[in-house]
């Protein structure tokens, strides 16, 4: 294993995987190589992440080791080249689908009605000898590959079910005395290995054009991104350049109806910006100068121009497709026990299959070794690994692309199935119930003339409370110096004037630094708490100077989610570093039934916990920097809003928009994406187990039933086709 320290993750994508098993092979040979870390592979995706030590091993070495078993690892190749090679493939397996099927159904009907006539079994050879051999030529040649290594996968089991039958359909036309002598027909089944293979080429056909709709929310991202822009030059001259040279600190010009190209800022005009294929908010946003724009975005019928910030990879667009990538990539914990039965599956089934023809051979009598024979092929033919392999990956893609399109990003699979199990949700109040906007509404001055002083403290404060109190003393204030300057972590902040130590704060703070309230301080305080409104002290070693109240104003969407969450059967808690009674009315105006006022972080952090040791599965809202000691303790984390890279990294959900109704949404989308994963299981685990027995004849001494191995071969083509259909009904649930 590689040094963790010097380790780097990429996405490659894959090109020959064809079912679960392949995946499987890929997996093992990369994270077997000296310098890798760790391997993930998506089927679904064709894609592989890798985490590696770039000083052990390179791209191009692991892409010569994929090579030695039949598989090919595209390093360098830009992503069209991909898309070209997988509609090449598409194309290719449509006309061999399409070909196939044309000369199987005269095959079909030979088999069925005219056997009898002369030379049916040459004309049926000569049907099905293309459809076998050259149509169907991957499935032995990839085997081939496999099996220079040791290796077996659903190739193997086409190659064989379909190459057993076709060569004892030739032996039998070619020498039916040798049956014939031994008072036996000899039967040929050139339709069924025929069938067969027209069967599984649909089955992959309809497979791939489900898998490429799963992967469409990626899709949709990326073109949200012009490929050109209008750059304002030095003398007001405008330009189309191409997008990649755009650079940071370019002055662009977006007309109405344009696609904004990179984040930046609005310097001139104003505009209403369609910001809803980021955040899921159908509502046009206002720009005016000063405002923060992002790419991808459409504007509306006004006319800006702004200067650009972060361009390329650095965009909030390309940060959000690169976690949705990563998202749909990773593998939730169910996987691990459904690679591991991917992993023995087709060894498995050959082994099956064998013993299943030696029990007809030797206890079968006359027919013995034709239903041997037949057994043998139709298990080999119904065993579909892919089922299992498309079941839990094909969900997660569609969970986690249709959660983009509506402003959720999950940061990986373990994510969305850890959402599923909760039941408790911790919300912080400011920025997450309230606007996050705090004003000063109100200033009650025990001693006059100390606002420089509280102006200045307040502008070394890094509290968004801090901040309000600031902007309101500017107007009429002037900083003077503080010295001693030390901020209390959850409680204020204090600082030296003029030999004189003055503090702001919480009424924590103020009993800790042993200040007393008026009666008339005391009852002003009640009536703004009574209002929902925060209160800040200002004082010195000895008495209160002034108090100030802030009003942050409630979300309107904060009740309705509080609501919404309570239906999908989750406790609510909010915790605040305000006082009791401005938590009380906040939590009663929102309908939160448990909460904690005058939280510091780390008691936050140990409120989380006591629900864990109860038995809870926590999720923590924040704003994922503030409340970083409380999200680390969840069980779930969820940062809210648009923020921070630093926050969309740290939180395992984030939400694009403010609106508090994308909590629960968030909720509901993880539920149906897991209950998906689990019917897909179900029935591909049901499908195999049930199958497999009654192709092998277990049937046979009850009824006298013995599964056709055309029908075997239409049944597991369905398999994975019905998998992937259910996966994505999560597309159009509503949420």
């Amino acid at each position: 294993m590689a040094d963790l320290c010097y380790m780097i993750k990429k996405q490659f994508s894959v090109v020959g995987m064809s079912c679960a098993s392949c995946a499987i092979s890929v997996e093992t040979i990369l994270s077997s190589i000296e310098g890798v870390g760790r391997a993930e592979v998506s089927f679904p995706q064709h894609s592989v992440q890798v985490e590696y030590s770039p000083e052990k091993i390179t791209p191009r070495q692991m892409k010569a080791a994929l090579q030695d078993i039949g598989y090919d690892l595209l390093v360098d190749e830009p992503s069209e080249k991909l898309e070209e090679i997988q509609k090449e493939e598409v194309r290719s397996l449509r006309k061999r689908t399409l070909a196939a099927i044309l000369l199987s159904v005269p095959l079909v009907v030979i088999g069925m009605f005219f056997m009898d006539m002369p030379y049916a079994n040459y004309w049926m050879w000569a049907l099905a000898t293309p459809v076998v051999l050259w149509f169907g030529r991957n499935f032995f040649v990839n085997a081939f590959k496999q099996a220079r290594h040791g290796r077996a996968n659903m190739d193997t089991l086409v190659a064989l079910s379909t190459g057993i039958s076709y060569l004892f359909s030739v032996f039998n036309t070619l020498f039916p005395d040798y049956w014939h002598e031994r008072g036996l027909h000899a039967h040929v089944y050139f339709e069924a290995s025929a069938v067969v293979v027209a069967f599984i080429l649909l089955g992959k056909l309809l497979e791939e054009r489900a898998k490429a709709r799963t992967s469409s929310a990626i899709k949709k991202l990326m073109g949200l991104q012009p490929n050109t822009v209008a750059v304002v030059g030095e003398d007001g001259g405008v330009k189309e350049i191409p997008l990649a040279e755009v650079r940071p600190g370019d002055k662009l010009l977006v007309r109405p109806g344009d696609k904004i190209a990179v984040d930046g800022r609005v310097v001139e005009g104003s505009s209403y910006v369609d910001e809803s294929m980021i955040s899921g908010e159908p509502v046009a946003v206002a720009k005016m100068s000063g405002d923060s724009v992002f790419a991808g975005t459409i504007n509306q019928k006004g006319s800006f121009r702004y200067t650009a910030e972060k361009v390329g990879g650095d965009t909030l667009l390309a940060h959000i497709i690169k976690m949705v990538q990563e998202a749909q990539s990773s593998k939730a914990p169910v996987q691990k026990l459904v690679d591991k039965v991917a992993g023995i599956f087709v060894p498995v089934v050959i082994g099956l299959a064998i013993i299943s023809f030696l029990a007809w051979w030797i206890w079968g009598g006359g027919n013995g070794l034709t239903y041997g024979l037949l057994s043998l092929v139709t298990v080999l033919v119904i065993a579909c690994p892919c089922a299992l392999g498309l079941a839990t990956p094909t969900a997660i893609m569609v969970g986690v692309g249709r959660g983009a399109e509506q402003g959720i990003l999950i940061r990986n699979a373990e994510s969305l199935e850890q959402a599923y199990k909760v039941n408790a949700l911790v919300v912080d109040k400011t920025g997450t119930l309230t606007e996050g906007k705090p004003v000063v509404t109100d200033i009650y001055e025990v001693v006059s003339g100390r606002r420089d002083i509280l102006l200045s403290l307040e502008q070394a404060s890094e509290h968004p409370l801090a901040s309000a109190v600031a902007v309101y003393l500017e107007k009429d204030s002037r900083p003077v110096k503080i010295t001693d300057i030390e901020s209390l972590t959850g409680k204020g902040i204090r600082g030296r004037h003029e030999e004189q130590m003055y503090w702001v704060g919480s009424r924590q703070l103020m009993e800790e630094v042993g200040v007393g309230l008026s009666k008339d301080v005391e009852q002003w305080v009640e009536e703004k708490n009574a209002a929902a409104q925060t209160v800040v002290f200002f004082a010195d070693d000895w008495s209160v100077l002034a108090v100030l109240a802030i009003e942050d104003s409630i979300k309107d969407s904060a009740a309705a989610a509080v609501a919404g969450l309570k239906k999908e059967g989750i406790e609510v808690h909010m915790l605040t570093g305000d006082g009791s009674r401005t938590a009380a009315a906040v939590a009663a105006r929102t309908g939160i039934g448990s909460f904690k006022a005058e939280s510091s972080p780390a008691e936050k952090a140990a409120y989380i916990k006591a629900l864990q040791q109860q038995g809870k599965v926590v999720a923590m809202a924040g704003d994922g920097i503030n409340d970083s000691q409380a999200l680390a303790q969840a069980d779930v984390s969820i940062a809210m809003g648009a923020g921070s890279d630093i926050a969309m990294d740290v939180a395992g959900i984030t939400l694009l928009s403010e609106d508090l109704s994308r909590l629960p949404a968030a909720i509901r989308l993880s539920r149906a994406t897991v209950r998906t994963v689990r019917q897909n299981l179900f029935w591909a685990f049901i499908y195999n187990l049930i199958g497999i027995p009654v192709a092998a004849g277990v049937l046979y001494p009850v009824n006298g039933f013995l599964l056709n191995p055309m029908i075997a071969g239409a049944a597991m083509a369905l398999s994975s086709v019905s998998v992937v259909s259910n996966s994505l009904r999560l597309k159009y649930k509503k949420i």
